[in-house]
């Protein structure tokens, strides 16, 4: 009888057991199952862009608005509310939703437009494109081209007329790119397309001298090459060929003096030849013979 209770009591026992062992690992397999919930880190608001923004825009409202940011990693210079950034300009582009840091906005006072961009030193200097020279509408601001010139050297008006294109400008980073609308001479409107240029004053002279004196030509460059070549610039003959640029010729008569004094040989009367060849100027001078008049 004894033993009969003491094997009922095991019985119990092991069943005792392994019904809290079942429960356990259950227990544990639908804990393991569960997802973790992740503590909810600290949120803050701040300023980011509601629409990409240019250079040069000035924040209005409808352009910014604020956004949950994990204050952990809230980024230097934020703004936490709009009026920090209303009524100030835009110095970097910014894209939809990025954060508008102060360092990417000009200060309430300097306000927006295109002064807040033009660094201290430096010139914002417009000229009038078009097609041809604008690079058929591809540049546009931030790009980086070339300046290069077509004129005819003061020293060679009223003599054979000898252009020659000469880069003048490189590496020049273009601050806008639009079209306005102007009266042409009958007053009828027209659509003239401009683009300003960052240069230092004495470029600034340059340019514009260029475009008043000659024809200017934008050569549109890669960004990130910074290389400046030198040039020599090229004229119409060295263009064809020196070797098929026919030498041209224009004879000079050089009268003799009337002071008493005899003049020298060469210009006691005869001729001077000035020869042209390959834009280069010789000149040669005959002395008349004897018996000439």
């Amino acid at each position: 009888m004894k033993q009969r209770r003491l094997a009922i009591m095991l019985v119990l026992a092991l069943t005792s057991g392994l019904m809290a062992g079942y429960l356990a690992l259950s227990f544990l397999r639908r804990q393991a199952t569960r997802p973790v919930a992740a503590a909810e880190a600290p949120r803050g608001k701040i300023v980011v862009a509601a629409k990409d923004l240019s250079i040069g825009t000035p924040v209005q409202a409808s352009d910014v608005k604020l956004m949950d940011w994990p204050d952990r990693i809230v980024p230097a210079g934020y703004a936490a509310s709009l009026d920090q950034v209303v009524g100030r300009g835009v110095i970097t582009p910014v894209a939809a939703n990025e954060p508008l840091l102060t360092t990417k906005l000009s200060t309430k006072e300097e306000g927006g437009g295109l002064p807040i961009i033009i660094p201290e030193g430096m010139r914002g200097v417009t000229v009038k494109v078009n097609e041809v020279i604008g690079v058929a509408g591809y540049i546009q601001p931030q790009n980086s081209v070339d300046v290069l010139v077509t004129i005819t050297p003061p020293e060679e008006e009223g003599a054979l007329k000898t252009p020659v294109t000469k880069t003048i400008l490189q590496n020049v980073r273009v601050l806008a790119a639009g079209q306005t609308i102007q009266k042409d001479a009958e007053g009828k409107p027209q659509t003239v397309s401009h683009i300003t240029l960052l240069v230092t004053p004495e470029d600034g002279e340059k340019l514009t001298l260029a475009a008043a004196e000659g024809r200017i030509q934008l050569a549109l460059r890669n960004t990130l090459d910074l290389q400046e070549v030198q040039t020599r610039g090229i004229r119409t003959a060295a263009m064809l060929g020196a070797s098929q640029a026919a030498p041209v010729q224009r004879t000079v008569r050089v009268r003799p003096r009337s002071t008493g004094a005899p003049a020298p040989a060469r210009q006691q009367g005869g001729a001077v030849v000035e020869t042209i060849r390959g834009g280069e100027r010789t000149l040669q001078t005959f002395s008349p013979g004897p018996g000439t008049r």
